[in-house]
């Protein structure tokens, strides 16, 4: 029997281009609400059969912060994170990382993900439903930006004279 034969056939290799690309998806997944999540994948015509390579497991992440912003780097504290990699049938791979606890996501986003990489019909209707999500991540943190700014304190020294 051929080794190759054993290997999972990959549907088409990415290029930056398509890297960057699914550098954003994965970022607004990530961000991204279970119910989201959930209202993307039901926009799947047919459950796409997969196998789980590492199952949904929780663990912790070290965050770091920087004085300034640009300043040292310290240890600010621990998050917990979630993480999964899945299998398509046709052998693409899926992989999720997210904030908090819930395993479903987890597992959901990984699926979107290698469901993204094919040029598909149900591609398209994911891509557009993954750019809707974006723009209400970006007018949340646009409300969040000026709700912060409208808040913000200037101080001034006077200088007194010496007379």
């Amino acid at each position: 029997m051929n080794v190759s034969q054993n290997q999972p056939k990959v549907s088409r290799v990415l290029d930056d281009g398509d890297n960057k690309a699914r550098q954003r998806w994965m970022g607004i997944l990530a961000r991204a609400s279970s119910a989201e999540i959930a209202s993307l994948i039901a926009r799947v015509k047919e459950p796409p059969s997969y196998e789980i390579i590492k199952r949904s497991e929780t663990g912790t992440l070290m965050l770091e912060g920087r004085a300034g912003g640009a300043g040292q780097r310290f240890n600010m504290g621990e998050a917990t994170m979630t993480r999964c990699v899945i299998r398509l049938s046709d052998g693409t791979m899926g992989f999720s990382y997210a904030l908090g606890r819930d395993r479903k996501k987890a597992e959901q986003s990984a699926v979107l993900d290698a469901l993204l990489q094919n040029v598909t019909p149900s591609a398209e209707i994911l891509h557009a439903g993954i750019e809707a999500i974006a723009r209400t991540q970006l007018e949340a943190r646009d409300r969040a930006s000026r709700k912060a700014a409208a808040t913000k304190v200037n101080f001034f020294t006077l200088v007194r004279g010496d007379g």
